[in-house]
């Protein structure tokens, strides 16, 4: 006669997984996705959040290497997000800078010909 296996008292309806998954590596990606949108949060912004993201990503990466966790792949976009989010903010503040100095040379060129002081002729010369 077969014996069914019981779970043992107070662990019923629990499977363990295989390994666990790193919980920096889920901070990690999460922090690289929410970056998009946490720039509405004042004194912080997306590039800091951004950043948060790149360093739990890297501290990931180490624990799951010495401890064989899950969670590679999340740490690894995490990382690959974060430095793209703060390329994309480096290359918006160039061109904002770039457009408000092309703007700012032709409105200083616009001024300076728009005839608001006069030109001095001289007197007396036919």
């Amino acid at each position: 006669m077969s014996e069914i296996q019981q779970p043992a008292p107070g662990l019923q309806g629990y499977t363990p997984a295989g390994t666990q998954t790193n919980s920096l590596a889920i901070i990690s990606l999460a922090t690289a996705v929410l970056s998009f949108f946490a720039h509405v949060i004042p004194l912080v912004g997306g590039l800091t959040v951004a950043l948060i993201a790149i360093i739990t990503g890297f501290m990931a990466r180490s624990q799951i290497r010495r401890t064989g966790e899950q969670g590679m792949w999340m740490a690894n976009v995490g990382i690959l997000v974060g430095f793209i989010h703060i390329a994309l903010g480096l290359v918006f503040i160039m061109v904002l800078i770039f457009f408000v100095v092309v703007l700012g040379f032709a409105l200083v060129g616009i001024a300076s010909h728009s005839g608001g002081a006069p030109t001095p002729s001289p007197v007396g010369i036919p």
